[in-house]
């Protein structure tokens, strides 16, 4: 496309799009540039906030950012980019209504992110959730506390053990912030029914391999482990899930049970629409790229986040950037100022972060974290895991209303109703017109 005002195309609207944009923002509405970003959701979730939004201490559109009231000056198109052809500068957009159109551009930043990653196991497209999302958070928490209605209310104790097993599979952040998270709240909400105690439910973490939250370092993983079977809940490691067809889990140690809830947190991968693009992928599917976020190879297109290897240059063993918040957010802050750069005819400069450690959290008032070298566990940890989270969510909206929520939970007890009829609210009318 030529055109007087450079139109910057960003592909994704989540941590690498949405502050890539928030970073060129003022330049757009300066009418320095154009900046039109596309994503299938209308709003970016912070992640990193979905165990405590599926725990009830945070509300859950506090931890979702809405694009079109944050990115004012850009546009914000809800749709799916199916393809995109850097040759001629075209993407193909599907938006969530009408037909596919195409919309060029000038420069491109792939911001795709990634998906998670789902292995061929009998029944688990059926049967499990992921969590990735807001919607989902709030229907596993829903899940959670309706479990606990189910079991309250049914005689048959083989219905009532099933309601009262919850399976996560995973031991990275995901895995174990919600399982732990979820736990806690499933706990609380117990003092509210007369039959049900904690030592009724059965939490099973399965990991496949040896240690959990490896992030966070062997010692740190371990102590994670001790606590967590200290509350009685289960961690299973170097551990698979085989199957789990109608609710019948099946792990590769012979453990085989019956679990209304299964949560899949096994790991992510580079979003597959990559591949319909002329874009240079590496073995794992991802865009590969230069240290200045550029694409190998390619003028006028930038990648970064999980869909993007980025070399590490703080690393001597050439190994590739971490796929996480922390590096996502800092790179899109780099590709923001080296797209601000080329427009100015400047060259672009390298990104360079090193890793200053991570936080998770173990549930309300207790954590572990590993900053600069220094090991926090308890209530430090769970508090330097809130703190430094907070900081990083974005506009100071949404911080204020995060903390707001932390700040009633100190003198009002937790909220524990289960809204179960969002996932189904024709139903109670569906009956209705039947009778």
């Amino acid at each position: 496309m030529t055109a007087q005002v450079p139109h910057i195309l960003v592909v994704g609207g989540g941590y690498v799009g949405m502050y890539t944009a928030y970073g060129l923002r003022r330049a757009a509405r300066k009418g320095k540039i154009r900046v039109t970003v596309v994503d299938p959701r209308s709003v970016m979730t912070y992640q990193p906030f979905l165990p405590e939004a599926a725990a009830g201490s945070v509300e859950p559109r506090h931890v979702v950012v809405p694009l079109r009231k944050t990115l004012k000056g850009c546009r914000v198109v809800t749709g799916r980019v199916t393809g995109i052809d850097h040759a001629h500068k075209v993407a193909k957009v599907m938006p969530e209504e009408g037909p596919e159109y195409e919309l060029a551009y000038d420069q491109v930043v792939v911001a795709l992110g990634s998906i998670a990653r789902t292995l061929p196991i009998p029944g688990l497209a059926e049967e499990a959730t992921g969590f990735k999302n807001v919607e989902e958070a709030i229907a596993l928490r829903n899940k959670v506390l309706d479990r606990l209605d189910v079991a309250s209310s049914q005689p048959d104790p083989a219905l009532r053990k099933s309601a009262l097993t919850f399976v996560f599979v995973g031991g990275g952040y995901a895995g174990v912030e919600a399982f732990a998270e979820l736990e806690d709240m499933a706990r609380y909400a117990t003092r509210y029914y007369d039959n049900i105690e904690p030592a009724d439910m059965r939490w099973i973490l399965v990991e496949a391999t040896n240690r959990i939250l490896p992030e966070v370092g062997p010692d740190l993983g371990k102590y994670t482990v001790d606590q967590l079977r200290k509350r009685n809940m289960d961690i299973k490691l170097e551990t698979r899930l085989e199957s789990c067809e109608k609710g019948r889990v099946v792990l590769s140690d012979g453990d085989e049970f019956d679990a209304d809830t299964i949560v899949w947190t096994a790991g992510v991968k580079a979003n597959p629409a990559l591949a319909a693009t002329d874009f240079p992928l590496d073995e794992k599917g991802r865009v590969k790229c230069l240290a200045n976020l550029r694409i190998e190879g390619v003028t006028d297109a930038w990648s970064a986040g999980d869909n993007a290897a980025v070399p590490d240059l703080t690393s001597d063993s050439g190994a590739y950037c971490a796929p996480n918040a922390q590096h996502a957010v800092r790179q899109a802050g780099r590709l923001a100022a080296n797209i601000l750069r080329t427009v100015d005819g400047k060259p672009p400069q390298d990104y360079e972060h090193k890793y200053v450690g991570s936080v998770a959290s173990l549930g309300l008032h207790k954590g572990v974290a590993q900053l600069f070298g220094i090991k926090i566990k308890g209530w430090p940890a769970w508090f330097v895991h809130r703190s430094y989270h907070v900081s990083r969510v974005p506009t100071f909206n949404r911080k204020a209303r995060v903390i707001l929520d932390w700040t009633l939970a100190l003198f009002f007890r937790r909220e524990v109703t289960s809204l179960g009829t969002l996932q189904a609210p024709r139903e109670e009318f569906r009956r209705a017109t039947e009778s």
